[in-house]
């Protein structure tokens, strides 16, 4: 049977060859807890290390890097560690209307017990209200949380500006650059904690890690044996950090050679899909690699069903099969009718040419015959 053409690159990405090689023998062999004091052991911490390095490299000199399960248990360690870390003297939490739900359930569940939570509005274009931020922003604000790169519409937020006006302010900047690290460039001086995923680019899923600048110490958010710098407990997996690894030195290597080709792709996608769509959120500050559009009578579901040979999606993989309209779409300002007629296609470095020349005539070919029926 047939692979689907993957399209589907903002929900996860293929594991990079590479990242494969490196996970097998700590998987086999060298299967050593990298926490135990033995030779086994020390072998497999000296793997985490490396790992470690390579992911830190982009952050440059200074502050250090722990692993987490992903990036959700590093978004929820950063905020409610900073909240409780903060006390009642700072009860406000600033974040944007088109954060990943990590963010916004977290924020929301801090906003149950008591926390001033201030929900920031973005533009059509997808870009957060800067005027808005700076009114919010205060003495009395914790914590500023950010995403880099929207996982929805690829749309690239002014963190180095949100971060400085945090600092003004004396809070903490949170940045969530799972879309962006190791695709575009980090406002590493802008922010003070910053939340990344492995699978996003090309490495295993089920571990991320938490960037902390010197002197940020969130309170910890699962207790026990303090591995991850007595703030974050657990084993580590050394073939998990190995992938991570090896993936992120590749993307560091290929950053400007990936953005080169997802540019090639999202020109080839636009060409292909025709007239009659409409682009959602910002074409100028945005990650190319993800196409979001939409196509006035759209029925989206009957579109992925009839192209099951093309893996795309109607919104973010997070909330599928929730049934409810995407809240980043609905933040931009479309109806819920332009949600639910909107399509998300993901690219990047393992895409060719030829699968988006053929997917896109694909899903052309089939919304033209979904009007040419209504009509």
């Amino acid at each position: 049977m047939r692979r689907p053409i993957y399209l589907d690159y903002q929900a996860t990405t293929p594991l990079a060859p590479e990242a494969r090689d490196a996970m097998l023998p700590l998987l086999d062999a060298a299967f050593g807890n990298p926490h135990s004091p033995h030779r086994m052991g020390r072998e497999a911490k000296a793997a985490v290390e490396l790992a470690r390095d390579w992911i830190a490299a982009p952050f440059g000199p200074g502050g250090r890097l722990l692993f987490t399960s992903g990036a959700t248990e590093a978004l929820n360690w950063a905020i409610k560690g900073i909240a409780e870390t903060a006390g009642a003297a700072r009860p406000r939490i600033v974040t944007t209307a088109i954060e990943h739900a990590a963010v916004l359930d977290t924020v929301g569940w801090l906003a149950g017990r008591g926390h001033d939570v201030v929900v920031l509005p973005v533009g059509r274009d997808g870009i957060v209200d800067l005027d808005a931020a700076r009114a919010a922003i205060d003495g009395r604000t914790a914590l500023v949380v950010a995403m880099l790169v929207n996982n929805e519409i690829g749309t690239i937020q002014p963190v180095a500006e949100l971060g400085a006006l945090a600092r003004a302010a004396g809070a903490v900047m949170l940045c969530d650059a799972v879309q962006g690290f190791g695709r575009i460039p980090l406002s590493v001086e802008a922010c003070d904690l910053i939340a990344i995923s492995a699978h996003k680019i090309h490495g295993p899923k089920g571990i991320g890690a938490l960037w902390l600048r010197d002197g940020v110490t969130p309170a910890p958010l699962m207790h026990g044996g303090g591995q991850e710098g007595g703030l974050r407990s657990g084993t580590l997996a050394p073939a998990l950090c190995a992938g991570f690894g090896v993936a992120a030195a590749l993307a560091g290597e290929r950053i400007a050679a990936d953005a080169a080709h997802v540019e090639r792709l999202w020109r080839r996608a636009l060409a292909g899909l025709g007239d009659g769509w409409t682009l959602n959120g910002s074409a100028e500050r945005r990650w190319r690699g993800n196409l979001n559009v939409r196509r006035e009578g759209l029925d989206v579901g009957r579109l992925m069903s009839e192209l099951r040979d093309v893996a795309f999606s109607a919104g973010s993989a997070c909330a599928s099969g929730s049934g409810r309209t995407s809240h980043v779409l609905t933040a931009i300002g479309l109806s819920a009718a332009d949600a639910r007629s909107s399509i998300r296609l993901g690219f990047g470095r393992y895409t060719t040419v030829e699968e988006i020349d053929e997917a896109s005539a694909m899903i052309r070919e089939a919304a033209a015959r979904q009007a040419m029926l209504a009509a």
